[in-house]
């Protein structure tokens, strides 16, 4: 049994077809499927059920995939200790970025980052929460950026900054002469939503439930982006929110229809978020400190309340 075996396995399983995790793990098909073989033929079961399509793991390869990945992720320690003992910040980092903060926060920081580390090689995926979990969890992801607080067992959560949520009001809409905004303003039959599965929806849900306003959930319209919510409403269509970094790339026309609220202001709780195991600290570490060095200067607001990213 040898830890290249295993990486195999795992790849098999997530690829769910020996051609695509052959091209993942760089070797040729029949290589990867003679040497999962061998692993099978060594411990005396079939881990993969290949007579479905796609190839689902059997009741005991289940078993074996998840002691494989702590084995995996085991070995990969022993190589984080030699890294951080020379100070060495480099390799493959793999980084997913939910889509509402991916726009707005990684232009801020990958060119710097990539100049300070230019031994990191960052493949970053653009993932919804749930599939950040799961990847986090299964070992595809060593870090991800998120909305928190997400209160999972096993991934731990190290806030970056914390972001306002902010009021975009059309003209002739029936706050569209307020200066400053309050929670109870807002009502969910108004506003204009993200489609179902994206966090920064759920927050706009939960803020409006703690109001008087939280009423049933019967949306008029929803749409995938901000840009398209934001035409939405200057067709008077209703308002909608907005999280505070994507309204520093508005145009100068639309400004005039933002509104913040009043303090402490609704935000969102971004975070560097990773699995409990701690593997490759020194780049989670970097990341954190570059980020949090270029935030600094495009968020000042200090008194803001945190609302849950989670469905309630």
């Amino acid at each position: 049994m040898t830890i290249t075996q295993l990486k195999y396995v795992l790849a098999v399983a997530e690829q769910q077809n020996f051609t695509k995790a052959a091209e993942k793990t760089f070797v040729t098909q029949p290589t990867l499927s003679m040497q999962i073989q061998k692993l099978e033929e060594e411990l005396e079961i079939q881990i993969f059920d290949r007579s479905k399509k796609p190839i689902e793991l059997t009741g005991v390869g289940k078993k074996i995939v998840e002691q494989a990945r702590n084995i995996v992720n085991e070995s990969e320690r022993m190589q984080d200790v030699v890294d951080q003992e020379k100070g060495f910040i480099g390799g493959t980092f793999k980084l997913g970025i939910i889509p509402t903060v991916m726009p707005t926060l990684l232009p801020m920081f990958l060119k710097n980052f990539s100049n300070r580390y230019p031994k990191v090689q960052l493949k970053i995926e653009e993932l919804n929460t749930d599939e950040i979990i799961t990847k986090i969890n299964d070992g595809y992801l060593d870090a991800a950026i998120a909305a928190t607080p997400l209160e999972q067992e096993k991934i731990k959560e190290r806030p970056i900054y914390y972001e306002p949520f902010v009021g975009y009001i059309p003209e002739n809409h029936r706050l569209a002469t307020k200066e400053k905004l309050e929670t109870n303003d807002l009502d969910i039959e108004d506003i204009l939503l993200l489609e179902d599965g994206h966090c920064f929806r759920d927050g706009i849900i939960n803020l409006c439930k703690a109001s008087k306003n939280g009423g049933s959930e019967k949306f008029q319209l929803e749409s995938g982006s901000f840009e398209t919510l934001i035409k939405l409403a200057d067709e008077g269509l209703g308002m909608t929110l907005l999280p505070y970094l994507h309204t520093l790339d508005i145009l100068p026309s639309q400004t005039k229809n933002l509104r913040y609220f009043k303090e402490p202001s609704p935000a969102r709780e971004v975070s560097l978020i990773y699995s409990k195991s701690e593997l490759k600290m020194q780049i989670i570490n970097a990341l954190h400190d570059i980020i949090s060095g270029v935030i600094r200067g495009a968020i000042a607001f200090q008194d803001v309340k945190i609302i849950s990213p989670t469905k309630k």
